[in-house]
């Protein structure tokens, strides 16, 4: 009865095995490795998380991404650029710009080696120094 019992018991484990194996894919990575990322498209507007589609031979295949609500339109996400320091502003045209160098390229991104890129002069307004003290809040004697 015990023998009748283990073999029973043996059948199982090999029936739920073979089970397992059968609903479970092939990975696909194993078979390429020179997978082409596009660019990560957002579900709605033009940030925050979003779709990008790979492709290698003839499989495709989508994976979650997301793009930053404060990236630079003109150069994209997956291009990271290092900056220098912002120039004086121009005067004629109200702006100041800066240059930056690659730095990295995710997911084999075609990005530009160098990049300029500019914004409105804003005036500088002086801080107050500690010596003054705040009207307001607090217990007047």
């Amino acid at each position: 009865m015990r023998s009748l019992f283990s073999i029973a018991l043996v059948l199982l484990v090999v029936l739920i095995t073979v089970e397992a194996k059968k609903g479970k894919e092939p990975k696909a990575d194993a078979e390429c490795s020179e997978w082409q990322y596009g660019k990560c498209v957002p579900n709605s507007g033009d940030c925050g998380a979003g779709i990008r589609e790979a492709t290698c031979n003839e499989q495709t295949k989508k994976t979650k991404c997301r793009v930053p609500c404060n990236w630079k339109k003109d150069f994209g996400a997956d291009c990271k650029y290092k900056f220098g320091r912002w120039a004086e502003c121009d005067t004629t045209t109200g702006t100041r710009s800066r240059s930056g160098t690659l730095k990295k390229a995710l997911f084999n991104a075609e990005c530009q080696t160098t990049i300029k890129v500019s914004k409105p002069c804003t005036p500088k307004t002086p801080k107050p120094k500690g010596g003054e003290k705040k009207k307001g809040k607090g217990k007047e004697n």
